[in-house]
């Protein structure tokens, strides 16, 4: 059972995507579907008899990679943390699978579609299932390599081929440093696999190399290069810049790639190796100031976008920070909680963002839509639960998880261990909590409350999308109302032993029970912070006319909404730093002086034209006059005679075999004029 949830996916993939032209659209759909929601079943029974029961399995096929030192073998690890990511993935999966048979039912490459949809799905799974770190760099590279084609699936749109190669070459950072990672490890341990990297960590805690005379602690070395690999896959700061593009891909690929896996990646990555950063605490602290400066960041720049998947994926960026910002501060398993949370609810606003483009036409731009409440009463609904579930409202699933991280870094920030952590976390998740709330209402004003910018006519035109894209949103809508509720209690619950050895935590990091103990306005502070941010966003988006105009032509916040429009300009900041200097670089070096400098000298067009300037130059020899000849041979002669006492010390340093070629090639070809011309 175990192993057909990894196979499936894969059966399925090569069946739809070599067979899809026989099997027809509507074959494939169902097919690429049924497989998919197959495996979900399959998951949540081994979520059942390994999370639940208490049951890990551990399944080790045949051997792989057999080289000196090196053995890795097919291995596959089903314990707590590897059976809730299966459940997320097939089930985020099987509902988008169903969402884009409606969704993309014109088009005319729909069995392509969904056979990149599966071979996606594959890879995470072979991600989260692996027992050793190069099984996983298969999956993680696998996953990179679905992306770029799900981004790039219409391949005629310039903006999708731009968005596809920026996200594949953006990963690149990160995969190289997760792959110096892998080699850090094998260094250290003498193994790859999970299982003794893992249980004998502590063993290696004092061990240092020395780079440049400098001692560098290598369990803080291989956290930084495993840092490096999830800021990448998990669009932390720095690395963004690719999140946010993939919005050029189809909806459904948005939906897939933000809320269950691709950028959840990395941060499975953190929480999977946490025996290793528990004991780099410099990686720690470096986790916690990016994942709290992406929190920030992408929260502030999100409330000027315009575009409506955009808005949301700045939104995933922001929550991602939280995650990551959680586990610096060793809080493993609500980072966990809260990329589960996080899955259902991102989903939801996704799909629903894809039903209003869908009845709109492809529109995406906010500010021409509006009035959409009675046109698309479900799709608003649904979209009304995602964002108060994203906002952190009261009991609904994102309220749990959230919250609770808010409160953690409240602990850090009284904490004596974590003040440092703490006051950095805590200031900048508190300011997003506000932001996240504005943009967020922003989007349902501008979308469904406000006045309409469009014509009268199109807008009566505009109704609800079929069946198999409004069931999804129906199930990802309770999803986002009851599993926060429902897995509190398992996954981050006092005394709770869900997780088991598949988290590592140093016993001074556990602070977790003071929770309980917080003031009443500690706890209350993260509902405060979101109400101020949706009253703040009704102001400006459709509260009196006057203050919006006053507010949004003020001139010193014209400046900033440009600048926060523009990203903080992270695109061209690259283009003038990193691009520019490295094609500047290698058209000097690479292309210049090595393409067209020494290759082409000691290449076939170096070398052609070598023989034909030297061949105009002794072609002016050839006189035809057998004087001249006469000449040349008696001057060869000499210079032979003249070179015979020293025949003995020339045979030693040029081969006379070699010397005897030349000269019978040289008067063999002599009388020809095709030889020097």
């Amino acid at each position: 059972m175990y192993l057909l949830i990894v196979v499936i996916p894969l059966v399925g993939t090569l069946i739809t995507g070599l067979c899809g032209r026989w099997l027809g659209r509507k074959g494939s759909n169902f097919f690429s579907t049924a497989c998919v929601v197959f495996c979900f079943f399959l998951a949540l029974i081994a979520f059942f008899e390994v999370g639940i029961c208490g049951a890990p399995c551990y399944l080790s096929l045949s051997p792989w990679i057999s080289s000196g030192a090196l053995n890795v073998s097919w291995g596959f690890m089903f314990d707590s943390l590897t059976t809730t990511m299966l459940v997320v993935i097939t089930s985020i999966s099987s509902l988008v699978h169903l969402y884009s048979i409606q969704y993309m039912e014109y088009d005319p490459h729909c069995p392509r579609f969904m056979s990149f949809l599966e071979i996606f799905t594959f890879f995470m799974i072979m991600l989260v299932t692996a027992d050793n770190f190069v099984q996983m760099f298969l999956g993680w590279e696998g996953v990179g390599l679905a992306s770029y084609l799900l981004i790039n699936f219409w391949y005629t749109r310039l903006c999708a081929n731009q968005a596809a190669v920026k996200a594949l070459l953006v990963n690149r950072v990160g995969d190289f440093g997760l792959s110096l990672g892998i080699f850090t490890i094998f260094y250290l341990f003498g193994s790859v696999d999970y299982e003794v990297v893992f249980s004998s960590a502590s063993l290696y805690s004092a061990c240092a190399i020395y780079i440049f005379g400098i001692p560098i602690n290598l369990l803080t070395l291989i956290g930084t290069f495993l840092l490096i690999g999830a800021v990448g896959k998990s669009a932390q700061l720095g690395l963004h810049t690719w999140l946010p593009d993939a919005m050029e891909g189809p909806t459904p690929v948005s939906a897939l790639i933000h809320a269950a896996t691709m950028v959840t990646a990395g941060v499975f990555l953190l929480v999977r190796c946490s025996p290793l950063i528990e004991l780099a605490p410099n990686v720690l602290f470096l986790t916690t100031l990016l994942g709290s400066s992406t929190a920030f960041f992408a929260s502030i720049v999100g409330v000027f976008q315009n575009d409506i998947k955009r808005v949301i994926a700045y939104s995933t960026c922001s929550q991602l920070g939280y995650m990551v910002f959680v586990c610096g501060l060793s809080y493993y398993n609500v980072g966990m909680f809260h990329l589960v949370n996080h899955a259902f609810f991102k989903a939801l606003l996704f799909l629903s963002a894809g039903s209003v483009i869908h009845a709109l036409s492809n529109e995406q731009d906010m500010r021409r839509m509006g009035s959409l409440i009675t046109s698309l009463p479900i799709t608003y609904s649904a979209m009304l639960i995602g964002s108060l579930s994203l906002a952190g409202f009261p009991f609904l699933t994102g309220f749990y998880s959230k919250d609770l991280i808010i409160e953690i870094t409240q602990i850090s920030y009284y904490s004596n261990i974590y003040t440092t952590f703490g006051i950095f976390a805590c200031w900048f998740a508190n300011i997003s909590v506000f932001f996240t709330a504005f943009y967020t209402f922003r989007v349902l004003f501008l979308t469904f409350i406000k006045n309409s910018n469009s014509y009268r006519e199109p807008l009566n035109s505009i109704h609800e999308p079929s069946t198999l894209i409004l069931i999804p949103l129906i199930f990802l809508a309770g999803a986002s109302i009851f599993v926060g509720f429902v897995t509190k209690d398992l996954f981050v619950g006092v005394g709770s032993n869900f997780w088991g050895n598949a988290i590592s935590i140093l016993p001074a990091s556990c602070n977790f029970l003071e929770v309980e103990f917080m003031g009443v306005l500690t706890k209350w502070l993260p509902f405060i912070l979101s109400s101020f941010g949706a009253l703040s966003a009704y102001a400006i988006s459709i509260g009196s006319f006057k203050n919006h105009v006053d507010f949004a032509y003020n001139h010193w916040f014209r400046k900033l909404a440009f600048t926060l429009n523009k990203k903080l300009y992270w695109d061209k900041l690259y283009n003038a730093f990193v691009v520019s200097p490295l094609m500047q670089f290698g058209y000097n070096i690479s292309f210049k002086n090595i393409d067209r400098g020494f290759v082409e000298l000691i290449g076939p067009y170096g070398t052609s034209k070598t023989i034909n300037e030297w061949s105009s130059k002794i072609i002016k020899i050839q006189t035809g006059q057998i004087t001249h000849y006469t000449l040349f041979i008696i001057f060869g002669l000499c210079t032979l005679l003249f070179l015979l006492p020293f025949w003995a010390f020339l045979n030693a340093l040029i081969d006379i075999r070699l010397i005897a070629f030349c000269f019978f090639a040289l008067f063999s070809a002599w009388p020809s004029k095709a030889f020097l011309t």
